[in-house]
């Protein structure tokens, strides 16, 4: 027996899935990189959130196009990738269709998978059309110019190709079925696929079986090339979604944190038994941060990073964010694609260095997001509202909005007036308290 065709593929498997693991290692490091946050109270409730919003798609369809197209390809692509069991089973082992046994349930899958993939072929089609003949507006601001603009439409031409060679794949079987081929016994349903049979009965058997093999090869290294590229490409929210969602803010929107060691500060002062003058217990380490907020992506908690990865850039988020419908140069999904980007410099930049990082001269701040950027924000939280997968850019623009004015007192001077008259008048109004009620009077 000739084993060359299953080691073959036995290395090209171990390959993909070997090349994957290894991003999937660096992608963790990246994240990790951030600051500690517990997310992991109210399970019960985080558990319900990723079911209905990562599973079951929630807030896709709130935009009912889009959102029904988008869901039939999710459903496709998950479904139909089922049949990549028996292909790599009959990869390994020499076989051909193993699960032919199961009969009528085995007509239905590979049916329902055809139906689906020419479901996803329509969708796809259509996501192209808006994306490059209609042009919503949202795929076409600054930030989607150059790999980000490419890479969608490098997803879209990978998935009508999968599902093409897929469809080829069983045209081909079912033709050599019909022809009683050895090895190719009758199984499975064919309504599309079926559809390419005029197409191939001029064909020899021996041309046949090259063709359904060509493409059986060229699927599941498809498949395995798609997979590598999803940690290159927005469409890595494939798998984070779910995470993301998992341990996404239960928290009200609007509910801001505080700083610990700022809240202990506060106590202190308020507490009339306090000695401000005590120092801290022999052994017990003072609760001075290294720094209030955030100018570079460590700086940030491992979720905000979480967020940054899972990403979709769908522009959802800006279309509904009002600072950037009325001209301001806000855009929150930008916010997000540069804090990624600055991630990836910085693992990049470790990966050179043994996993150490070296100072580049670079930050977050100013170098990718500017001042300007962040003041535009009017924590209206519709960015987060809108969000597919729960990622919230607010969280990330107050962060870093928190270091301009505690660490660098750089807030604008309207912000700064109304700060300062707040510590000397107790009030954001530059009347002295004594004046304050004066209007009373009039």
């Amino acid at each position: 027996m000739n084993y060359i065709p299953q080691i073959l593929f036995a290395i090209i498997l171990l390959a993909g899935i070997g090349y994957f693991a290894s991003n999937i290692k660096k992608l963790v490091r990246n994240i990790k990189l951030g600051q500690a946050i517990d997310r992991t109270d109210n399970k019960s409730q985080r558990w319900a959130n990723m079911a209905r919003i990562a599973l079951g798609q929630q807030k896709m369809v709130v935009r009912p196009i889009a959102g029904f197209l988008h869901v039939i390809v999710y459903v496709g692509f998950i479904i139909i990738n089922i049949e990549v069991l028996e292909i790599i089973i009959d990869g390994l082992f020499g076989t051909h269709r193993v699960f032919a046994p199961l009969g009528s349930v085995y007509n239905f899958l590979i049916g329902s998978f055809e139906i689906l993939a020419f479901l996803v072929i329509v969708s796809v089609t259509i996501f192209w059309i808006r994306r490059n003949v209609i042009k919503l507006k949202r795929f076409f601001y600054s930030e989607m110019r150059g790999w980000p603009k490419s890479d969608g439409n490098i997803i879209l031409y990978f998935e009508v190709v999968l599902m093409l060679l897929f469809l080829t794949m069983n045209g081909a079987d079912y033709t050599l079925q019909l022809a009683g081929a050895a090895h190719y016994t009758q199984a499975g349903a064919f309504p599309i696929s079926q559809l390419f049979v005029p197409l191939f009965e001029n064909f020899s058997e021996s041309t046949l079986i090259i063709i359904e093999r060509a493409a059986w090869w060229l699927h599941i290294t498809g498949i395995l090339i798609f997979l590598n590229y999803l940690y290159f490409s927005k469409h890595l929210h494939i798998l984070l979604a779910f995470p993301n969602t998992w341990f996404a803010n239960l928290n009200p929107k609007g509910q801001f944190d505080n700083l610990e060691s700022v809240t202990n500060e506060v106590k202190l002062m308020m507490d009339p038994d306090a000695d401000p003058f005590a120092m801290p217990e022999e052994g017990e380490a003072e609760d001075v941060p290294e720094k209030f907020g955030a100018s570079d992506v460590t700086d940030l908690n491992w979720v905000q990073l979480l967020n940054a990865y899972t990403c979709t850039e769908c522009g959802r988020c800006t279309s509904e964010c009002p600072a950037s419908q009325t001209g301001k140069k806000l855009s929150p999904r930008k916010i997000m694609m540069d804090t990624r980007d600055r991630l990836e410099e910085v693992g990049k930049n470790m990966d050179a260095n043994k996993g150490v990082f070296v100072d580049d001269g670079k930050q977050l701040l100013n170098n990718y997001i500017t001042p300007e950027e962040l003041w535009a924000c009017t924590t209206c939280n519709a960015c987060v509202e809108a969000c597919p997968v729960s990622i919230s850019p607010l969280s990330i623009i107050m962060d870093m909005r928190r270091y301009l004015v505690m660490e660098q007192s750089a807030a604008p001077m309207e912000l700064n007036n109304m700060m300062g008259n707040v510590e000397n008048n107790g009030a954001p109004w530059p009347y002295n308290q004594m004046d304050r009620l004066n209007w009373k009077n009039e």
